[in-house]
């Protein structure tokens, strides 16, 4: 049996936003930077955005946060393909799915010029990155800001060899993901067998659930992922993305799994009584995620994923480290995960480790 982490991330070299950006972007595309006073923060569309991502993309740095780490402090695993491959075979893995760090704010770029430059330069990394290994997956991003220009990077990730893209659960410009103007996205990722990850993350400036209610980091962090995904599938499912385009794979990152069986109870119960106002829907919310829908546990969700098992979706589940950032489990991630499967059936570990992520994968 494989044994796939489902949800791991980079940590973009300097490179990025030095050797892969077009000469004309360089100073505009969404980069990290060092102020007068050697802190760094991100920049974007030629302005400071703030923030030092150190010490969120190091694990176990952000209990005892440390002002005097840098990019520089960062882990060889996050931007070496060579060191990746050894940190997979140190914790027992198999294959890997990857996912941005800095990148993961990509939504903060206001240009769509920008934005489209942004994406460009980190899909060419993530494709030399991921192509240096059968080993290793890794998700692009596309410039949701334009919907005509995420259309354009979509076409180019096949050729690039990544498996799908990853965009952010709040609304670019205010636009819902099932606005008619996103569904040339979609489908230009069906006709391509492109996966679409939705992955948040803290520190965006994008608005949102979190920072439109709060500054503080501990705040945000606890309701960035599972508010936004909320909202996220609300809109793929019951604003009829996936019933337009019924080939198209989604997945749902880093936000555990004990929102979903509430959420989907609750998408159930008005699909009974209000259905009547998304005519669109000829299949229950439960059904369209259970055959288009995919989601990341924690290691520690055992009864959870016994919920999520008795609902129907076991093969919606799958895991991922979230190495190396902050909060995952470094070393021993898969060792904590097996602790908590030993408890299921082979079919469900299997399920979990490998049907379900090759299945996201496309492999």
């Amino acid at each position: 049996m494989l044994k796939i982490d489902a949800d791991g991330h980079v940590t973009e070299p300097r490179s990025v936003w030095t050797d892969y950006v077009e000469s004309d972007y360089r100073d505009e595309i969404l980069q990290l930077r060092t102020d007068q006073h050697s802190y760094e923060e991100f920049w974007a569309d030629g302005r400071s955005l703030g923030g030092n991502p150190a010490q969120a993309c190091i694990p176990g740095q952000y209990a005892t946060p440390d002002d005097e780490l840098t990019w520089d402090d960062i882990l060889p695993g996050g931007y070496d393909p060579d060191a990746r491959v050894a940190v997979l075979d140190e914790e027992g893995l198999d294959l890997a799915l990857m996912f941005p760090s800095v990148y993961l704010l990509n939504g903060d770029v206001q240009t769509a010029d920008s934005a489209a430059a942004t994406c460009r330069a980190y899909n060419n990394w993530m494709s030399d990155f991921a192509g240096a290994s059968e080993r290793l997956f890794g998700m692009g991003i596309v410039p949701m800001q334009c919907p005509d220009a995420a259309v354009t990077e979509v076409k180019r990730l096949r050729g690039l060899g990544l498996s799908g893209f990853t965009i952010r659960p709040e609304r670019y410009n205010g636009l819902a993901l099932y606005d008619e103007h996103c569904d040339p996205i979609w489908a230009a990722a069906q006709a391509d067998g492109l996966s679409v990850g939705v992955h948040g993350s803290f520190g965006t400036r994008m608005e949102s659930f979190a920072t439109q209610r709060y500054e503080n980091p501990f705040f945000t962090h606890m309701i960035c992922h599972p508010f936004e995904q909320m909202a996220a599938v609300l809109d793929f499912v019951g604003g009829g993305v996936l019933s337009r385009f019924p080939e198209l794979r989604v997945g749902f990152f880093e936000s555990g799994l004990g929102w979903l069986p509430y959420w989907l109870g609750r998408l159930e119960e008005h699909y009974e009584v209000m259905g009547h106002h998304t005519p669109w829907l000829t299949r229950s919310p439960t059904e369209i995620f259970r055959e288009q829908c995919f989601v990341t546990m924690e290691a520690d969700e055992g009864p959870a994923l016994s919920n999520i098992c008795a609902m129907g979706l076991t093969d919606c589940v799958m895991w991922g480290s979230d190495y190396p950032h902050f909060d995952c489990t470094y070393p021993g991630a898969l060792a904590e995960l097996e602790e908590t499967l030993n408890a299921f059936s082979g079919d469900q570990r299997t399920a979990v480790l490998e049907r379900n992520p090759g299945r996201f994968l496309g492999l």
